[in-house]
């Protein structure tokens, strides 16, 4: 159960902290006031992707943070508590954390995918694609791990028949290939290529071109400090004979005496250096046409197989790897093809498994939704899942080998037809509802987080999914962002948020309502911007149909009691 929310800093929420119930939990409010970003940021906890484009104006970083009661388990006594953090910089990088370790984006989403399942705005819009329904109907039978066990075997089969493929062409394409890359790989060695040789010889070509004035540098320099009328070496023993004198008389002078060998030292190999190196510069034209040709023959190659020079390298090392290749052709295709042979049927007998278990569960899936739609006022709708036969071989796909849709009748008299073709909006919102209740049905313990189930429905089937909501809610903690006040009514605990301008910035609170602020609300989400008496009179009337969860409330304040005179004792 998710108890506790802070969010801080997250677009136009600054700070905002919330406290959640067992139940159903409604948020309600304006549109655009914010209630999204809610889910948004539990989406972020959730392994979400993280932008920096998230963060408040002026504000460095974006904090988001979870407690999740988790039940207990083995021995315990007491309900676990779990910490979830999530941190996203305005470098765009991000941080994660359970119970203060720091964890990877994926470890997150593995943590908190067991505690909570998130339904977004407008995912009852996936339904009118039927490649959805598959996926739909694993996930109530339990065949995702088969489904998982198909995808590998797969795309282990179109990795071999794809390089199978390639080995099959023609003797004539083979030979001029086999020509072509037998050229470019002798090219390749002739150049003899070394990793940074061509910076290298740059450095050598400026040497080159300079040679007369690096020369006489190095002589003038090595003349002033070793070998002139007036070098600065000669000139020093004057210098330290003072400084011996000096630190007879005052100690502070010692550590400099001491120095002077080293000192005498480094000049020295100063010196040597100076006129080594001016003599062994090679200044004859031949020596720099040899660096210019070589440094010509690197940039042809470059723009060849480069752009760089360790690209180069690399074409070399990757043509010959194909070279050897198609030199083998023969004996790598056969090995070829008996593996893909042998991967094809692994992925044929995978998917056939599936597709069996598939169509096993289909009818108890078809039939369990049936039941579900009754309860959300389409008690004459048929429901069906009508798989195709077995899909030819350029269908195939991770999925497996099967191809289905499922196939409703919403009136009585209408035939069957694909359920994109034929479900209006708000059937296609009791339709996702129903799956959703069968998905938490396997998934027990978990939070339930719907933004926005109620599109496209009103009036009488706006209570019927309320009330639904409020059973699953007997269960499950469930969340749902609503502008209907049939289903906001039905709620355990009802939150209000808003966005307001305070001192020039945009910002979004959060309150919880209590008796009358509720009827307010729920007056307002009835008649509009202005709250009218009639308005407050049906907003009683429909908190008194929907119950508002009290018996739920009492029975979560006994079940907290009753874990805090356990912690007490």
């Amino acid at each position: 159960m998710l108890r506790f929310l802070r969010i801080e800093h997250l677009a136009v929420i600054d700070a905002l902290e919330v406290e959640f119930e067992p139940g159903l939990n409604v948020l309600t409010g304006e549109t655009g006031a914010g209630k999204s970003m809610l889910v948004e940021a539990v989406g972020l906890l959730m392994g979400g992707r993280a932008s920096a484009d998230l963060i408040r104006t002026g504000e460095s970083q974006a904090t988001v943070q979870a407690v999740f009661e988790t039940p207990a388990s083995g021995s315990s006594q007491s309900d676990g508590e779990s910490i979830v953090r999530r941190e996203i910089t305005s470098q765009g990088r991000s941080r994660a954390f359970v119970n203060d370790a720091l964890v990877t984006a994926a470890a997150l989403k593995d943590h908190t995918g067991a505690l909570v399942e998130l339904h977004g705005q407008h995912e009852h819009q996936t339904l009118l694609d039927p490649q959805s329904h598959l996926a739909l109907l694993d996930h109530f039978a339990g065949a995702e791990p088969a489904r998982d066990q198909v995808a590998i075997a797969f795309r282990e089969w179109r990795r071999l028949r794809t390089e199978f493929d390639a080995l099959q062409m023609d003797e004539r394409e083979r030979a001029a290939r086999l020509d072509l890359m037998s050229f470019q790989v002798a090219e390749l060695e002739r150049a003899a290529l070394r990793p940074g040789e061509d910076e290298e010889l740059a450095t050598t070509r400026r040497v080159l071109a300079s040679a007369e004035k690096l020369q006489r540098l190095c002589a003038e320099a090595y003349a002033a400090l070793y070998d002139g009328d007036d070098a600065a070496l000669a000139g020093l023993g004057l210098v330290w004979k003072r400084v011996v004198e000096l630190s007879e008389v005052d100690p502070a002078f010692r550590p400099h005496v001491d120095a002077r060998d080293g000192i005498k030292s480094q000049l020295e190999d100063l010196a040597f250096t100076l006129r080594s190196y001016g003599e062994n510069i090679d200044a004859s034209p031949a020596r720099l046409q040899e660096v210019e040709d070589r440094l010509a023959l690197i940039e042809r190659i470059k723009r060849k197989h480069g752009p760089t020079l360790d690209a180069a390298i690399a074409a070399k090392e990757a043509l010959s790897r194909q070279l050897e290749s198609l030199q083998h052709a023969d004996e790598r295709r056969a090995g070829l093809e008996g593996a893909t042979k042998a991967a094809r049927e692994e992925f044929l007998t995978r998917a056939r498994a599936l597709s069996r278990m598939r169509r096993e569960r289909a009818v108890d899936f078809a039939r369990r939704l049936q039941d579900l739609l009754g309860e959300l006022a389409m008690g004459r709708a048929r429901l069906e899942v009508r798989f195709e036969g077995e899909a030819g071989e350029a269908a195939w796909s991770e999925q497996g080998v099967d191809v289905a849709e499922c196939y409703l009748s919403a009136n009585v008299g209408e035939d069957l037809r694909p359920l994109a073709r034929i479900a209006s909006g708000g059937e296609l919102s009791r339709v996702m509802l129903a799956i959703r209740t069968l998905a938490a049905a396997a998934a027990p313990g978990k939070t339930l987080i719907f933004d926005e189930i109620d599109a496209g429905i009103g009036g009488r089937v706006a209570d019927v999914v309320g009330r639904k909501l409020s059973r699953i809610g007997e269960t499950y903690q469930v969340l749902c962002i609503t502008h209907l006040p049939q289903i906001a009514a039905s709620a355990d605990a009802h939150f209000h948020i808003e966005k307001k301008v305070v001192q020039g910035r945009t910002v979004t609170k959060l309150a919880r309502l209590e008796h009358d602020a509720r009827i307010e609300e729920l007056a307002r989400m009835i008649g509009g911007t202005v709250s009218t008496e009639a308005a407050r009179a049906a907003a009683r009337e429909l908190l008194a149909a929907g119950g508002g969860g009290e018996g739920r409330k009492r029975k979560a304040k006994g079940e907290s009691e009753r874990r805090s005179s356990k912690s007490g004792s």
